[in-house]
């Protein structure tokens, strides 16, 4: 995965809470191959009308949208099934990195496991970053080194779990991470071995 340190890029602002799983992919697109993209059918039901026209008035189909790397949008952001083909839409789509007062747990992992920021803010920060990105600013900083954002003259911290952030900035997935730790897995074993040398795999010499 890209390392995600400094990103400067247009937001697009989603003004609505508790968008989840089923949304951000309708099931019924599963079935498509990874290989072919998932990014077209992202938000499908709410983006296009029952004729497969696209609602003008839906943030995601403002012209302003088509270059969005940050999304942001209301509380509960990703709730609802484990399925990561929500995360696989959102990437395909372009974007590396959602704002919002809160996600679900499983959705959050995905993300990150897929190089996508969820980075948590406060819901009145939330609330000014939407204000913020409907009436002028569109382009954003999310710097992940210090945990800020910064939009127009106004800087928000927000949070993310210590070790998702390391594998963000590293790129890793949960294999690289425990790659990472080889050494001192390498000093435990040794350590053990000397301390408890009866729980040991043996050989099958003696």
């Amino acid at each position: 995965m890209t390392p995600f340190g400094i990103l400067t890029a247009s937001a697009c602002a989603l003004p609505l809470a508790s968008i989840d799983t089923d949304q951000l992919i309708p099931a019924r697109f599963m079935k498509r191959s990874r290989a072919d993209g998932y990014g077209q059918y992202l938000l499908h039901d709410m983006r296009f009308d029952e004729t497969g026209q696209k609602r003008p008035d839906f943030p995601l189909n403002a012209a302003s949208a088509a270059d969005a790397e940050v999304l942001v949008a209301r509380r509960n952001f990703g709730a609802g099934s484990s399925r990561e083909a929500a995360v696989y839409a959102l990437v395909d789509f372009g974007f590396r990195c959602v704002i919002a007062p809160s996600f679900g747990d499983i959705f959050a992992s995905n993300a990150v496991n897929n190089g996508l920021l969820p980075a948590k803010v406060s819901e009145a920060d939330a609330e000014e970053i939407l204000a913020l990105l409907q009436s002028s600013a569109t382009t954003i900083t999310v710097d992940l080194h210090d945990g800020l954002i910064r939009l127009g003259n106004r800087t928000f911290t927000f949070s993310i779990d210590p070790i998702w952030r390391t594998k963000l900035l590293n790129g890793w997935d949960d294999l690289d991470l425990t790659a990472s730790l080889t050494g001192d897995i390498a000093r435990f074993e040794q350590q053990d071995a000397g301390a408890r040398p009866w729980i040991q795999l043996q050989d099958g010499s003696d």
